[in-house]
């Protein structure tokens, strides 16, 4: 019997391709993913890899954004504690500046504030995390001290001005911090310490000079709007980062089901592939077997 030369390779090919597609599915079921190598779907690799980076690049701002919108937290309790004890001082203040106090009772007043302006440094040298979130770039020491050597003693800044910037996916900057010159110091006309620092020391001799003492007053409320204003900065970063969190993370689920459709095998589908891949590579053996019982030569020699 003579064979069509065609007709043999053509068979061995389908053989191979038989035994390729086999050793395929049997992976596929095996470990569940439809594509374990680029050779077999370069297409969907390649897919492949861009959804794993973009993931990445998401899971990366969660993390970031995490982090700091715990700091942006930490900073608006702080401002909110500080706005709270500047309106204790301007009540305190008020209460020197009607004439009705004995010198007692005005250095009683002084006192108080200078406990107030205490407790604001403190709130101004907060720290998250080993980091003064009030030092513009200057992170690792405290940004605030007073030196009492001058009256009014002069309260100063050891920080710097940097802001720093976290971008969303989308491209959004949104801002991380405040420096706490900016915050407290201001100008002249609405210096938090400045205003502090002098109510001290008008009621530090317990005789009031009222036009002064009322003057350095509306200083401090003035001073007071100015942190409330600036406090307005922080809310509004805490809000952008949340919306641009929750964006993201939504994008994450969707991506995170394409990635699993692209790369999970359809077990069932695979099965029944698989359970037809079986009969005709055997099929396929069984007339290798037989052309070659016929001892054709030329069989043997495509074989070979």
């Amino acid at each position: 019997m003579r064979v069509d030369p065609f007709y043999v390779t053509n068979l061995v090919g389908s053989l191979d391709q038989a035994q390729a597609n086999q050793q395929q599915l049997t992976a596929e079921l095996s470990s569940g993913v439809s594509i374990n190598s680029l050779s077999q779907n370069p297409t969907g690799s390649g897919e492949n890899v861009l959804l794993l980076n973009q993931i990445q690049q998401d899971d990366s701002f969660t993390q970031s954004a995490s982090l700091v919108t715990g700091q942006l937290q930490v900073a608006d309790s702080a401002l909110g504690s500080v706005v709270t004890q500047l309106t204790s001082a301007i009540s305190l203040a008020t209460s020197a500046n009607n004439g009705t106090l004995n010198p007692s009772d005005v250095k009683s007043v002084g006192n108080q504030i200078s406990g107030i302006l205490n407790e604001v440094t403190a709130l101004a040298n907060t720290d998250y995390q080993g980091q003064y979130i009030f030092a513009g770039g200057q992170t690792s020491t405290a940004p605030f001290s007073t030196s009492t050597s001058n009256s009014p003693a002069v309260t100063s800044y050891s920080g710097d001005e940097s802001v720093n910037y976290l971008e969303s996916p989308n491209g959004q900057k949104i801002q991380l911090n405040l420096p706490g010159n900016q915050v407290f110091l201001g100008s002249k006309t609405n210096s938090v310490f400045g205003a502090l620092n002098a109510l001290i020391a008008d009621y530090s001799s317990g005789t009031v000079d009222t036009a002064q003492a009322v003057s350095d007053t509306e200083a401090l409320g003035t001073a007071l709007n100015y942190v409330s204003q600036q406090r307005v900065t922080i809310d509004n970063s805490i809000t952008q980062i949340t919306a641009s969190s929750d964006a993201v993370t939504n994008v994450q689920l969707q991506l995170t089901t394409a990635h699993t459709d692209l790369m999970q095998a359809d077990i069932p589908t695979v099965s029944t592939q698989l359970s037809l891949c079986e009969p005709q590579q055997t099929a396929l053996e069984d007339v290798i077997a037989q052309l070659n019982s016929s001892q054709n030569s030329l069989f043997s020699t495509v074989q070979a």
